[in-house]
């Protein structure tokens, strides 16, 4: 039996946790816990966050990354730092979702009469109302019999997405159809401004009647400049991440609902945005509300 001061005590204790390198000594609590086996509080501590982070990782689809996860275990109660989580996220081997990058899918009009950027890159949330500044943007997504394109309405403010359309072409239709939808769901009660790239489809005479008839400006970014409409891109980048864009969809149908799925039950209710103070869409717009 080891007695601490003994000789062999003496040349084992550099070796256990908790042993100081200028003195060599060991805490009495390292010592009883390396004689006995018994985890010590930090590793319990660490197992029962663990377990924490986990059920949060499993409650967000596997997407969260430790900034969310932290901001979920804040909102519990849990007093740890996001360093702490992203290490037990590493060592349980648990992973978020990162962007990857997306590809064009519109098309500039060289003969659309010229509109004015009315938004300049400003997509902060907090720099406008509810329903005053809007953005959209088409993507694919590939299914087995042929690309099914998206178009969404997203509130600048909230991040919300207020109107979307899905359809198998490019056509002008499939962006109205998106913007018809935000404009009767959400009933603007002043103008509204919809910015947008130059695509032909966000250029054409069919849309400027439509934004007429609802009282929406329409403002375009400069052609090539993806950053001009960053909030959309960045949107589309998560959606495909988060529902998965390396395999074909078995349909168009089945494509359509689990985007149905994810925009209407997971991401407009409950994933939080760092640029909202992690809080969802619909939470933000509840404490704008209250």
């Amino acid at each position: 039996m080891l007695r601490p001061g003994s000789r062999t005590w003496r040349a084992r204790r550099a070796r256990l946790p908790g042993a100081s390198a200028a003195s060599g000594k060991v805490s009495r609590t390292a010592y009883y816990a390396r004689r006995t086996g018994a985890p010590g509080p930090r590793a319990l501590r660490d197992a029962e966050l663990t377990e924490q982070i986990t059920t949060v990782h499993e409650r967000s689809r596997g997407t969260y990354g430790a900034p969310r996860a932290h901001a979920i275990l804040q909102r519990e109660g849990a007093g740890c730092g996001r360093r702490r989580v992203a290490r037990l996220m590493r060592q349980a081997g648990l992973t978020g979702k990162h962007r990857r990058r997306r590809h064009r899918t519109t098309i500039p009009d060289p003969h659309a009469s010229t509109r004015p950027d009315l938004v300049l890159r400003d997509f902060r949330s907090d720099s406008s109302a509810l329903d005053t500044r809007w953005c959209g943007d088409i993507t694919y997504i590939a299914t087995r019999e042929g690309w099914l394109y998206l178009a969404t309405v997203i509130d600048i403010a909230s991040r919300r997405v207020v109107g979307w359309a899905t359809d198998d072409h490019l056509r002008t239709e499939l962006v109205a159809d998106a913007l018809r939808t935000a404009c009767r769901t959400r009933q603007p009660s002043g103008p509204v401004i919809f910015h947008s790239d130059r695509g032909c489809q966000y250029t054409s005479h069919e849309l400027v009647d439509l934004a007429f008839e609802f009282s929406v400006r329409l403002s375009v970014g400069r052609t090539g400049q993806c950053w001009d409409d960053a909030l959309a891109e960045s949107f589309f980048s998560t959606l495909k991440n988060e529902l998965g864009d390396t395999h074909p969809w078995p349909s168009r149908a089945v494509a359509h609902t689990a985007i149905f799925e994810w925009i209407e039950s997971w991401y407009n209710l409950h994933r939080l945005h760092s640029s909202l103070g992690y809080r969802s869409p619909a939470e933000y717009e509840a404490t704008l509300a209250a």
